[in-house]
């Protein structure tokens, strides 16, 4: 049994994590505000950040030796939750950047005092990160494949090229981890550390999408970007590749869970408001007084409490060293049930009113386009089920 990947520490006091919570609704209330704004436009959502990291929350992943809070799964996904359903967008940022920090506190293979400044860089400002791993042609990395993107040995250090897709949150990214192969007869892959202002670094704005259309999500384009020989954090030949950690795994499944049941919660709030409020003439009261539209809501009431239970159950069973070696492939199922739940809630609102629901004044719509992206994270749904099957018929690969 491993450690968790991020551990709640003495300093993160039940006080100080009502603190953080407390922030946490203070902002994501602020965040509503202007969420469909930067959703219309497909503009990034700067100030959410500068609000973010007044609040001391960029640095939630970050050991609390270098000035992080070094909360656990359980405070990390209830932050994500809040946050998300004020604007989903926002919410995936951050959890990108989460994600990079928790990993890389578990492990400590980037060079000491690379990864010590980049830590205390995300504590003194707003210096976020994120990987950039899928190409034009290969696709998504998790299907198998090399880079296409390039890292060559120079003299002093090593010269990037390649193009990247999806970057989520391109627009304010400090540092991206481009994942590429040498250029060696036997290639090697790894992830390379490449800061946004240096020559060669681009960013192309592709984004536009049907969802999450403030995340920023750009193209990276890399042209001969020269980076110093310590900022390659894990090359190692490609016949030497290790399975991933399971708890890192895990890790991602269910903070993206824990964004989706946000966005579910967001709607399922404004739906209850909306029938409350809406009361026709022809019926005297208001729609919430309906045995129809009380049942509609009691299934999605159903729906995200069993996500609540999922996801919450199997954080603190992780928090406190309760798992065993399938955990990767538990949290791979609770994201398939809760996404899956969050998508098909916020389906019976749009059901239940009909042409409010789809209407772009009312934030409804939205929702629901951005609860559809929790299908295309990875895992996605296939790859969940073929490898639950392959574990039920205990076939190894």
């Amino acid at each position: 049994m491993s450690k968790s990947l991020v551990l709640e520490t003495p300093s993160t006091t039940t006080a100080s994590l009502s603190d953080i919570l407390a922030k946490v609704d203070t902002l994501a209330a602020d965040f509503a505000t202007r969420a469909s704004i930067y959703d219309r436009n497909s503009s990034f959502p700067f100030e959410n950040f500068e609000a973010l990291h007044k609040a001391q929350l960029l640095s939630l992943t970050i050991p609390v030796e270098f000035g992080g809070l070094a909360v656990g799964y359980t405070t990390a996904c209830q932050v994500i939750e809040k946050i998300a359903s004020g604007d989903a967008s926002t919410a995936l940022v951050l959890t990108m950047h989460y994600l990079q920090h928790a990993n890389a506190a578990r492990h400590r293979r980037w060079h000491s005092s690379i990864y010590e400044r980049l830590c205390r860089e995300s504590v003194e400002g707003i210096a976020l990160l994120n990987a950039a791993r899928v190409e034009p042609e290969l696709g998504t990395p998790a299907r198998g494949g090399l880079p296409a993107t390039i890292a060559k040995r120079t003299s002093d250090g090593w010269s990037i090229t390649g193009h990247k897709q999806y970057t989520t949150g391109s627009p304010i990214l400090r540092y991206f981890v481009v994942w590429a192969r040498t250029d060696d007869e036997e290639a090697q892959v790894g992830s390379f550390l490449v800061p946004r202002y240096i020559p060669g670094v681009k960013i192309v704005e592709t984004w536009d999408h049907l969802g999450m259309r403030a995340t920023g999500s750009h193209d990276l384009i890399l042209e001969n970007v020269c980076i110093p020989l310590e900022y390659a954090l894990d090359v190692h030949p490609v016949k030497a590749e290790s399975k991933p950690d399971p708890l890192m795994l895990a890790g991602g499944s269910l903070f993206l869970s824990a964004l989706y049941q946000g966005v579910a919660t967001a709607a399922r709030n404004w739906l209850v408001k909306y029938l409350n409020e809406r009361s026709p003439t022809n019926l005297g009261s208001s729609l919430a007084t309906l045995p129809h539209f009380q049942a509609s809501v009691g299934e999605i009431e159903a729906l995200l409490y069993a996500n609540h239970r999922l996801i919450y159950t199997l954080t603190k069973d992780i928090d406190q060293g309760e798992y065993d070696s399938n955990i990767s492939l538990h949290a791979q199922t609770v994201k398939y049930l809760a996404t899956s739940n969050a998508i098909r809630s916020v389906e019976i609102g749009l059901q239940l009113i009909g042409n409010p629901g789809l209407s772009k004044k009312n934030p409804l719509e939205r929702h629901y386009r951005d609860v559809l992206c929790s299908r295309v994270h990875t895992p996605q749904n296939d790859v969940v089920f073929t490898s639950l099957g392959k574990s039920a018929l205990t076939i190894k690969s």
